[in-house]
């Protein structure tokens, strides 16, 4: 008995999990933070910062010195030279050599101080393209999100349109019954409910795929049970619109991060010209080598008047090691003459690619003002359409309750009863769709204005 109760408890545990795990509602926050840790896209600009960081690593070692070591060992069969006494003997040997060399550079024309500080510039640009990519990313969940919403709430109204069509079909079968209306207008009744229908389910569908499109921001393959949570608030919190388009313009240019990134690119470029002019420079290396060598073959014996009277094994290896080695060093001086305009073309090409980002700022500069100023005059027109929308709703389901009424007394076809609930459902629809198109407005003009769609 307790065996079972115990059983009993872990099932229902887990199965209020699981209702729980599907009846989540995510919020506005919850979406970006989680697309901004599992969008794909944002993974790729994590890997550019990445390579980024490997690159300085490649600038430092520019610094240091190289070190290289070889060994060989060889068979000589017939005529050669005797490595130990310098004749030609009819032999064959074996020959083991190895070395070291150290080299590095002592002045390059600042050209690895240069890369090291455009390497630097290089992880900080990555850095805002990835920040970028969030920007991105968190604007199109938050449009992505108000799409699931406005489709929820459509639904919702169609569902309502329904019903009270529905509604309006029982009653006109009553009417008909009773002779207050023609049956003609019973079958309009139910065209629209029909008609109803398809609206519903089209309506469905649309809240479905947008559902599927937000999963997809998310990374989520569940997106069948994921739903938002319905908050659907017309409000400015930051009070945003009370500001001027030319003080959102002015703040959106300290912190933007495409201003950052095209000024950073800038940067670059003039790193880049400063590089390519150190080849015009002389160029200073040190080096250091070392060297030895091992022969296995038998070594000429020599008597004290420095006559051949027979041959003898060779020394050990580390005393041939020993005895053979030798050393080297100094300092190379390499001065640029002519390169076939090498050099030259490279820092041209180089000045090119600045007079480039020079422009790509300006004009930067120019599309974040134009975008400023449009999204401001968008918000504003959204406000504004958004309360036009509110007033006419508010007349049509005046005129719809009176024209309810006269159908009911027999007083208007059906005809005219339909193009009033028509236009009523219209109403309903501008005023769901210009809510959404403010509410978006006021998010972009937030982003310019430098208020981050989720807090830190």
């Amino acid at each position: 008995m307790k065996k079972n109760s115990c059983i009993s408890f872990v099932f229902i545990v887990l199965f209020g999990l699981s209702v729980q795990g599907q009846s989540k509602k995510w919020t506005l926050e919850e979406c970006v933070k989680y697309a901004i840790q599992n969008n794909i896209s944002i993974k790729q600009s994590e890997l550019d910062t990445k390579t980024a960081a490997i690159d300085k690593k490649g600038a430092i070692g520019n610094f240091l010195p190289s070190l290289n070591a070889s060994a060989s060992h060889s068979w000589n069969i017939g005529l050669n030279q005797d490595i130990t006494t310098g004749l030609l003997r009819n032999q064959t040997t074996q020959f083991t050599s190895a070395g070291a060399n150290v080299g590095v550079d002592i002045y390059k024309g600042l050209q690895n101080q240069n890369t090291l500080r455009k390497a630097n510039l290089s992880i900080v640009a990555a850095k805002y393209q990835l920040l970028k990519m969030q920007e991105d990313v968190a604007l199109n969940v938050a449009n992505a999100f108000l799409q699931v919403l406005f489709n929820k709430e459509n639904l919702k109204v169609q569902k309502e349109q329904l019903g009270i069509n529905e509604k309006q079909y029982a009653r006109s079968e009553e009417l008909v019954k009773a002779g207050s209306i023609p049956r003609g207008d019973l079958l309009d009744i139910k065209a629209t409910v029909a008609s109803n229908n398809q609206n519903v389910i089209a309506a469905d569908n649309a809240l479905l795929i947008s559902k599927l499109s937000l999963a997809q921001l998310l990374q989520l393959k569940d997106f069948e049970n994921f739903d938002v949570v319905d908050d659907t608030d017309v409000k400015d919190e930051n009070n945003i619109m009370a500001q001027s388009a030319a003080t959102i313009y002015d703040k959106a240019k300290e912190g933007r991060t495409e201003l950052k990134i095209a000024r950073t690119n800038l940067e670059i470029a003039q790193k880049n010209v400063e590089i390519a002019k150190g080849a015009f420079q002389p160029t200073l290396q040190g080096f250091y080598s070392f060297n030895s060598r091992v022969s296995y073959a038998d070594v000429p014996a020599f008597d004290s008047m420095g006559n051949v009277i027979g041959t003898r094994s060779p020394a050990p290896f580390f005393d041939q090691f020993s005895d053979n080695k030798g050393q080297s060093f100094g300092a190379q001086l390499s001065i640029p003459i002519f390169n076939g305009f090498s050099a030259k073309n490279n820092v041209e090409r180089s000045k090119v690619s600045l007079e480039r980002s020079k422009i790509a700022v300006e004009q930067q500069d120019l599309d974040l003002q134009r975008n400023v100023f449009t999204a401001f005059a968008d918000a504003k027109g959204a406000l504004n359409a958004y309360e036009s929308s509110v007033v006419a709703l508010e007349s049509r389901q005046g005129a719809y309750d009176y024209a309810k009424e006269k159908y009911a007394v027999g007083l208007m076809n059906s005809f005219d009863f339909n193009q009033s609930q028509t236009l009523l459902t219209n109403a309903q629809s501008d005023v769901l769709r210009t809510k959404y198109d403010y509410i978006f407005k006021i998010k972009i003009l937030e982003f310019y204005f430098g208020i981050p769609l989720i807090k830190n």
